[in-house]
């Protein structure tokens, strides 16, 4: 889909501009599909994470003792927790891959949320489940 927009040159000429307002269902069907690759990718690396966390959570039978134990047990605390930050960035990144295959189907991927135009391709194909173009990321900071 597209809307047109008439425009003045320099020497007073107008022309048609035709700005492309959605993308081809053609389009559509490659970010779809980029956006599943990525999502399989995602839940397996969010599936390593979480196999990691029950393996840092197993009690273990290590026989060490004293000062030793103590650091280790705080150098394992401090890995739990990177590793359950990782895995909340990994779940919340699958639920924006999730959200972006909702609004293929719904017809509003790839309109910025700010501006209503059009995101780029080139950033969609860099980050497919974002909801801005780089112009409102920028107006925010």
């Amino acid at each position: 889909m597209s809307k047109s927009k008439t425009t003045k040159n320099n020497n007073g000429k107008t022309t048609e501009v035709v700005e492309k307002t959605r993308y081809t269902e053609e389009e559509l069907r490659e970010f779809e599909e980029l956006i599943l690759k990525k999502l399989e990718q995602a839940k397996q690396e969010l599936a390593e994470l979480k196999e990691s966390l029950t393996r840092k959570n197993d009690p273990g039978t290590d026989a060490t003792a004293g000062n030793s134990k103590l650091m280790e047990d705080g150098s394992d605390t401090l890995e739990k927790e990177n590793l359950t930050q990782l895995a909340a960035r990994q779940q919340k990144f699958i639920q924006q891959l999730e959200m972006a295959l909702i609004r293929i189907k719904n017809g509003t991927y790839g309109i910025c949320v700010d501006t209503g135009k059009l995101i780029p391709r080139e950033r969609l194909l860099i980050v497919p489940h974002t909801q801005h173009s780089i112009e409102a990321k920028m107006a925010k900071k």
